[in-house]
């Protein structure tokens, strides 16, 4: 696992997720910042970050289920990953998790999280 946490640095992981943010919408981007900085932590646990790996490679792998070049249902199966992992792993994403995420966001969109 330690030589795929090399590849998802915050520089890299933001890149590649701002040249898709405004196709894949804040909350999508949102919920993908929270499971990168999930992972970050110390204290979740391997399996929970194997999940979170298959998660993010999914959502940002140019190949899925439904090409997400397909207009309006394209990220619709990211969405559905996204979501479940987020409610499944919920309990490695604290407070301050929450806060990295939505000032990432933020500097993505230039807005506030409502």
């Amino acid at each position: 696992m330690e030589e795929y946490k090399k590849e998802y640095s915050e520089q890299k992981f933001s890149n590649k997720i701002k040249s898709y943010a405004q196709k894949m919408g804040k909350d999508l981007v949102y919920r993908s910042f929270l499971m990168y900085y999930a992972f970050q932590r110390e204290d979740t646990p391997a399996w929970a970050k194997r999940i979170i790996l298959g998660t993010l490679g999914y959502v940002i792998a140019p190949i899925d289920f439904i090409p997400d070049l397909t207009p309006l249902v394209g990220y619709t199966d990211d969405i559905k990953v996204i979501l479940f992992a987020t409610a499944y792993l919920a309990s490695y994403i604290n407070d301050d998790v929450k806060k990295q995420a939505e000032e990432r966001v933020n500097k993505i969109f230039n807005t506030e999280i409502p």
